[in-house]
């Protein structure tokens, strides 16, 4: 305990120092909770997060009305927008947060203007993310927090998260102050220009988990729109829980890789932007690996384990621990071969056995046939033979030890 509450006040003290707050008095929000009063010192912690991707052309007077079920709760939200994609400045001159009742309508009186360096409107440089000033009030955990963001001049390429899984909204115009779904007739699939949001928890010793991973994690083959993505199990798992990791952030992008630029860019490449530099982690759970192996570009065992073991040293040098999963089964997926099984073994015998992660989960033996350990056992079978369904995303979740996540270095 003496490790980790030294590394906790160093941690706070770094946020104190940079967090910039919003000015002029405030009041809570009809429909949110009365802020949290608390003389200990507290830190911001993930509740919410999507990778970044590059979207397609952003569109000038363009609205979106984004949701985002969070995971821990704490007040003083913030949001971060993201243009890393972009290659020229964003601007987005109205953003709002609120809470969802239905569709694209918010609850009455939730809906609330963020401000950023105190003012209504921010325009984020190329590559580079901004974060909203702290929002007064409290959030509870597992709400569906709403962000609708209006940009008067986009243009060239977008950036967001295009497999959301969740139904967001989209419109013409600014229309961002509005409660009503009224104008917000369009539906999209993706979360555009938003990818990471924070609360600050009453608890101090609060901390979160980031999962790092591909199309499973992002939660193709579950069902849309009712968050039945694994981190989404394992999250209502930590709201329950005795343990101080209760926020969990969703990095998985469809198709990405560990090694390589593709689908996203590779784990190696977006770990700082995705995963350490969001607030308050604790913990990266890694459970990549799959595409690289399937891809047939002659990667090996050899060059997977180098990958992961470059994470683990970049994450430890960042005071997070690793948890790894081993890579879960695929016979029956088109790209399947004995090759890419026999690298598939080896590369699982490694993270079972190494002793190099902080901790291990094992999806592999949780997903797969006792039958055919190359095949996922159909009832867990999304329909594609690697994709889980909503059961087997529950199993996945259920099988994590929840201990390992808190971890402290």
């Amino acid at each position: 305990m003496t490790g980790r509450f030294a590394r906790l006040l160093g941690l706070a003290s770094v946020l104190l120092a940079t967090v910039a707050c919003q000015t002029g008095p405030a009041q809570a929000a009809p429909g949110w909770e009365p802020p949290l009063q608390t003389a200990t010192a507290r830190h911001d912690v993930v509740t919410w997060g999507a990778s970044a991707d590059q979207m397609g052309q952003g569109t000038a007077d363009r609205g979106y009305r984004l949701v985002a079920h969070t995971s821990a709760a704490g007040g003083d939200l913030r949001v971060r927008l993201s243009n890393a994609f972009g290659d020229r400045p964003l601007t987005l001159d109205s953003v709002y947060a609120g809470l969802q009742s239905q569709g694209a309508a918010l609850k009455a009186g939730s809906n609330k203007r963020l401000t950023f360096d105190g003012a209504r409107t921010v325009t984020v440089p190329a590559g580079a993310t901004a974060w909203s000033d702290p929002l007064p009030g409290s959030l509870p955990a597992g709400s569906n927090l709403v962000v609708s963001l209006h940009s008067p001049d986009a243009a060239g390429p977008a950036t967001g998260h295009w497999m959301a899984m969740q139904t967001s909204y989209a419109t013409q115009g600014d229309h961002t102050a509005e409660e009503s779904a009224a104008n917000w007739t369009e539906t999209t699939g993706s979360w555009w220009y938003l990818d990471s949001v924070s609360v600050r928890p009453s608890n101090p010793a609060t901390g979160a988990v980031v999962a790092l991973g591909d199309s499973i994690t992002d939660g193709w083959a579950s069902t849309t729109d009712l968050n039945r993505r694994w981190p989404d199990y394992l999250a209502r798992r930590l709201q329950k829980a005795d343990t101080e990791v209760k926020g969990v952030a969703d990095e998985g992008i469809s198709g990405n890789q560990v090694l390589a630029d593709g689908a996203g860019q590779a784990a190696l490449h977006r770990l700082d932007r995705d995963v350490l530099s969001q607030p308050g982690v604790r913990t990266v759970f890694l459970f990549e690996g799959v595409n690289d192996i399937k891809a047939h570009t002659g990667v090996t065992a050899a060059d997977l384990i180098a990958g992961y073991q470059e994470i683990v040293r970049r994450a430890h040098a960042a005071g997070k621990c690793v948890v790894a999963s081993t890579v879960g089964p695929f016979e029956g997926w088109s790209e399947w071969d004995p090759a890419g099984e026999a690298v598939r073994q080896e590369v699982n015998q490694y993270i079972r056995t190494s002793g190099e992660f902080d901790g291990t989960a094992d999806f592999d033996r949780i997903l797969r046939s006792p039958y055919d350990q190359a095949r996922m056992l159909p009832f867990l079978d999304g329909g594609d033979h690697i994709h889980p369904n909503d059961k087997g995303m529950a199993a996945m979740a259920d099988s994590v030890d929840l201990a390992s996540l808190d971890c402290n270095r």
